[in-house]
């Protein structure tokens, strides 16, 4: 599976942005998608989950009501709405899918199987 990350840019506090992550290859393999950030000096943090069914979707505290997560299966895409922006978004923006079935999406990094690029968002204020 490849995933290829997009859709960054600079904005200004307060603004919207989409990122979208196109998967290739084995997708009938993936069971999760989920979106990541990594701020400098920073560990990368869940931003985001959505079964590839659609079936559920999990947010941080840090985004619920901000942010929004979507897929589009035809065309092997999941995307990142981001609105109210907050100059703390800036960050690198990572997708990453999970091959396992799991009972709750994992928060964990290390528990996702593929990454995409980082795509990189600055809030300016």
């Amino acid at each position: 599976v490849q995933l290829q990350a997009s859709g960054g840019g600079l904005v200004q506090a307060g603004d919207s942005l989409r990122l979208s992550c196109a998967a290739s290859g084995r997708t009938f393999s993936i069971y999760l998608m989920a979106w990541f950030r990594q701020a400098p000096g920073k560990e990368r943090e869940f931003v985001t989950a959505i079964k590839w069914s659609g079936a559920y979707t999990v947010y941080a505290d840090s985004v619920k009501g901000r942010f929004t997560i979507s897929r589009d299966n035809a065309k092997n895409t999941v995307y990142l709405e981001m609105g109210s922006l907050k100059p703390e978004d800036t960050a690198a923006y990572y997708c990453a899918a999970d091959r396992r079935v799991r009972s709750y999406p994992s928060l964990k990094s290390g528990d996702y199987d593929y990454w995409g690029q980082g795509t990189q968002v600055t809030v300016s204020s």
